[in-house]
């Protein structure tokens, strides 16, 4: 039994264990994340090379001191007794996949057959262990990959972490334009994290203000912006898979801001991805996550062309999902 603990901004449960499989680029980056944060107590690492995991585990362990209390160890599936969240980015990533190429219209989905093999493989383990963990689905296609997970999970207490991602940048690359920060820009990415995602230019804003005005007001094309801005979003993991061989940094603080809203029941609104009961597959709307993973989902307000696009994105998941179920 645990109690809690005051890292000075919010309360983090003592039992707050989370495992992450798959210490990669970014199962290494989710670690160095959540230590820098102090997003949980304890994380255990494994990856199906157990050198790697205690190398890293090692590695971060000696830079731990300088950050809130965090334990880094590696371990097997059986370290993941008690563990409250497991996130797993075990799998093969873009690089070695060959999903680099901007004109497949597949990107993330080329990699769901191997990945989904592995994920036979792991979950079930992951629910041997620790059958009341949540689980986080970060591996890419990571949608489908979390449908498949409820599958073999027997439970929903599952999600992915979405357009989250996507999402911040998207306010990235909107307040480079509007020469702001991107914490004031509102903006959100939803249905797939991959190539069929739609961005909410519609209600996109500043200040209460809408972002495409604004643009407007600055003399800026806006069908140029859009496309630009578009494709920068669309391909961002290969423009950073082009400089440095994985997408890792980025996702990484994503995870480790995840597991702090799962640990501390935090009921916080976010573009993550969850199994949507009407649609019947996993895709990424308004969230509300917490202790027990997605606790609701609803749709924001977009315009006709935004919401024509979301229904593309869910087909193309239904397609995914079907092969999913077909794979491993």
């Amino acid at each position: 039994m645990g109690g809690t603990v005051d890292d000075g901004h919010d309360t983090i449960q003592t039992s707050g264990k989370v495992g992450i499989v798959g210490a990669g680029a970014v199962g290494a980056a989710t670690t160095l994340s959540a230590i820098q944060r102090g997003s949980c107590r304890q994380i255990v690492l494994i990856d199906k090379n157990a050198d790697r995991a205690r190398g890293v585990a090692l590695d971060m362990t000696y830079g731990a001191p300088l950050s809130p209390v965090v334990d880094v160890v590696a371990g097997d599936y059986g370290e993941l007794a008690g563990a409250h969240l497991v996130i797993v980015t075990a799998g093969v990533n873009e690089s070695s996949g060959g999903a680099t190429d901007r004109g497949d219209s597949q990107g993330r989905l080329r990699l769901l057959d191997a990945n989904a093999a592995a994920y036979h493989e792991i979950v079930p383990q992951i629910v041997q262990h620790a059958p009341d963990a949540v689980i986080m689905v970060v591996t890419d296609p990571p949608d489908p990959l979390a449908d498949l997970t409820l599958e073999l999970a027997g439970h929903d207490r599952v999600f992915s972490a979405g357009t989250l991602i996507d999402s911040l940048r998207f306010r990235v690359h909107l307040a480079r334009r509007l020469g702001v920060r991107s914490a004031d820009v509102e903006a959100l990415v939803v249905g797939e994290h991959g190539t069929s995602e739609v961005l909410l230019w519609s209600s996109a804003t500043l200040g209460g203000l809408r972002v495409l005005d604004l643009l407007a007001e600055q003399g800026m094309d806006l069908e140029q912006v859009r496309g630009e801005v578009e494709n920068e979003i669309r391909y961002a993991n290969i423009n950073i898979i082009e400089g440095i061989g994985a997408s890792q940094y980025g996702i990484g603080a994503v995870a480790a801001r995840l597991t702090e809203a799962v640990l501390r029941d935090e009921r916080a609104v976010l573009p993550v991805a969850a199994r949507h009961p009407d649609h019947g597959v996993t895709l990424s709307l308004i969230s509300i996550l917490g202790a027990s993973g997605v606790v609701s989902m609803r749709a924001p307000t977009m315009s006709p062309d935004e919401e024509q696009g979301l229904h593309r994105s869910i087909e193309a998941l239904r397609n995914a999902g079907r092969r999913c179920r077909r794979a491993g």
